[in-house]
């Protein structure tokens, strides 16, 4: 994460994060160097699973800049050649939080969200009629806490400074749950809710001390200022955190078809991650506007797991709920939750027909 970032790289960085939410439909060509959101495509690379002609539904799915598996579906157009008949409508997001907020307000269907912003709609007062689909990854240094230089080098030295991170994310929890392990609170913070594209320029103008936040922004963030902290810290802590694709009950309940070739091609693209990562950094790379040798670098701050993988005890077939129960305990002794709901809520927020069904092919 520590590589250095010419200025035309950085130039796409800033570009590809600034845009909210620009919706894409289809994707590009193979041997691309650019970042597509200003592009159109219409086809796609042939589907790697078996074509479903009958599925004809309308989809909208958030997206975020984060390499994994999701920008390889979308690069690749796999739904769409794998879903010839389905209106498939992609947008960007700057946060789980925002795609939360998409959820509620009925503008998407489908999307990627931390477990920290998952936990938080099924949770009162928010208590969003959703299910978690899918484990991107698990973050480890991937979300980072870093300092601008002079900063400080611990927790307790940010004492009264500005921080900066993106409110009921994955990166706030590790916050928050660090901020616990040191005996610290956030009121001895000056915490400050920032998208990751707003802390590029709050940095930079140095009106915040410290950040805790992903790429595309953390490594930008590293080129000037020091990591003291990631999640792999507070995960080995107790409080893991994940990238988690959540979809609203009624889209799961009304489409089980899409759901499974959803899942089919999201199977696929951690294959490549792990199976032809050369491969899978080339296309990220694309989706980010960054080079794939830098992709490489991020991709060793998560574990990617397969479908066969979350099907397990650990994940989707037990310990998941377990984990956003845990993380709801947490957001209530920080008031970001009113209350814990009741453990039924959070088993039956658990999607895990179509990772059993891929899993078992």
């Amino acid at each position: 994460m520590t590589q250095s970032r010419s200025r035309t790289a950085r130039s796409a960085v800033l570009a590809g994060v600034g845009i909210a939410a620009l919706a894409l439909t289809g994707c590009v060509d193979d041997n691309r160097t650019s970042n597509p959101d200003s592009e159109q495509g219409a086809g796609g690379a042939e589907c790697p699973v078996e074509v479903n002609e009958d599925v004809e539904t309308a989809v909208r799915i958030a997206y975020q800049p984060i390499p994994n598996g999701d920008l390889i579906v979308r690069d690749h157009g796999w739904l769409e050649s794998c879903l010839p008949n389905a209106d498939i409508t992609w947008s960007k997001f700057a946060s789980g939080g925002e795609v939360i907020q998409a959820f509620g307000s009925g503008s998407v269907d489908l999307g990627l969200v931390g477990s920290s912003p998952a936990t938080k709609a099924v949770s009162p007062p928010v208590s969003v009629d959703m299910q978690v689909i899918w484990i991107h990854d698990v973050i480890g240094d991937a979300e980072s806490l870093v300092v601008q230089e002079g900063a400080g080098e611990s927790l307790a030295d940010l004492e009264g400074k500005k921080v900066a991170v993106p409110f009921a994310s994955t990166a706030h929890y590790s916050l928050l749950a660090a901020l616990e392990r040191e005996g610290m609170t956030a009121t001895d913070l000056d915490l400050i809710n920032l998208s990751p594209d707003a802390m590029l320029a709050a940095w930079e103008r140095q009106e915040i001390d410290a950040a805790w936040v992903w790429a595309p922004t953390l490594p930008v963030l590293v080129e000037t200022g020091t990591i003291i902290l990631s999640a792999k810290d507070t995960a080995e802590a107790g409080a893991p955190t994940f990238d988690l694709a959540g979809a609203t009950t009624e889209f799961v309940e009304t489409n089980p078809e899409f759901m499974q070739v959803w899942t089919a091609v999201q199977n696929e693209a951690v294959t490549m991650i792990k199976d032809d990562p050369e491969a899978a950094a080339a296309s990220i790379a694309v989706q980010l506007g960054i080079s794939p040798e830098e992709v490489t670098a991020q991709l060793g701050g998560y574990t990617y797991l397969d479908a066969a993988e979350q099907a397990g005890d650990d994940y989707f077939g037990g310990q998941l709920a377990q984990d956003l129960i845990n993380t709801a305990d947490f957001l209530v002794t920080q008031d970001e939750i009113d209350e814990v709901n009741t453990a039924e809520a959070y088993e039956a927020a658990i999607y895990r027909d179509s990772i059993d069904q891929v899993a078992g092919q």
